[in-house]
């Protein structure tokens, strides 16, 4: 009877272990490490990496002269002999809207192919413009990415791709967009995957740590994946099965009555 007791007193000591890990504390507050007396005074000190155009970027390019044909001929493909804009002539992306290619170019009125991949969008105008100053007077480039496209996943309330309509974003507003992580990411490892001209990359960085906010990885580039991993502690659950946890729930009870059954019979 006595080795029932000890094997009982085990199985309740391995009860309480197991459910002291699971109840164990973690971090889930973004920048934990930021000191109270350093709130108000933090800033950011690191230059932040301008957007470059990619090739596949879809780039949308408005051009204004002082000559209203022109500004059909280069806003929305080409006239015709009536003054009519032929609208056929755009393909099927839109007015404006170009398509860089493999190879780095697009295909613009006029001009024919311009290369622009690598170029940040000043670059990018700067190019356009001084092109059509060669053919208009005075002319006036806005251009922008319209498919600036990032990807969340993972433990987050609500992962998909998004597209942004700004130059920039950080990775706090990612998250705001896929609405935070859950209670299961981890905050300590988010994995960035980056695709450039030279291949994919993967970094991973900690949102517990407040010098994520003077890093450039702070800030996200089109077409970035954003990952989440899942803390151990939901993964483990994955793997058990529903009947295993019923079964190990019953026995452990049973354990323990049989410890305060027995410590009042021997005792």
């Amino acid at each position: 009877m006595s080795e029932l007791l000890i094997i009982g007193k085990r199985i309740g000591i391995l009860v309480f272990l197991i459910f002291l890990f699971s109840c164990s504390k973690r971090n889930i507050t973004y920048f934990s490490n930021l000191d109270p007396e350093q709130e108000g005074k933090y800033s950011q000190t690191v230059e932040v990496k301008p957007i470059r155009i990619q090739k596949e970027d879809e780039l949308e390019i408005k051009v204004t002269t002082l000559n209203p044909e022109s500004n059909l001929l280069f806003n929305y493909g080409v006239i015709s002999e009536g003054g009519e804009v032929n609208i056929g002539s755009l393909g099927s992306y839109g007015l404006s809207k170009y398509i860089v290619d493999s190879e780095g170019n697009i295909d613009f009125p006029i001009l024919g192919k311009v290369n622009l991949t690598g170029l940040t969008r000043e670059e990018a105008k700067r190019k356009m413009t001084e092109l059509l100053s060669k053919l208009v007077t005075d002319p006036r480039v806005e251009l922008s990415i319209s498919n600036f496209k990032i990807t969340v996943l993972g433990e987050v309330n609500n992962p998909s791709s998004f597209i942004i309509d700004t130059d920039k974003i950080t990775i706090l507003e990612a998250l705001g967009l896929a609405g935070d992580m859950t209670v299961y990411g981890r905050r300590e490892n988010v994995m960035i995957i980056r695709e450039d001209e030279s291949g994919k990359k993967l970094f991973r960085i900690d949102m517990n740590d407040k010098e994520i906010l003077n890093s450039q990885d702070f800030y996200l580039m089109q077409n970035d994946v954003l990952y989440v991993e899942a803390h151990k502690k939901k993964l483990l659950q994955a793997d058990i099965n529903p009947t295993t946890i019923a079964i190990l729930s019953i026995v452990s009870s049973v354990a323990v009555a049989l410890i305060f059954s027995f410590d009042e019979i021997f005792n």
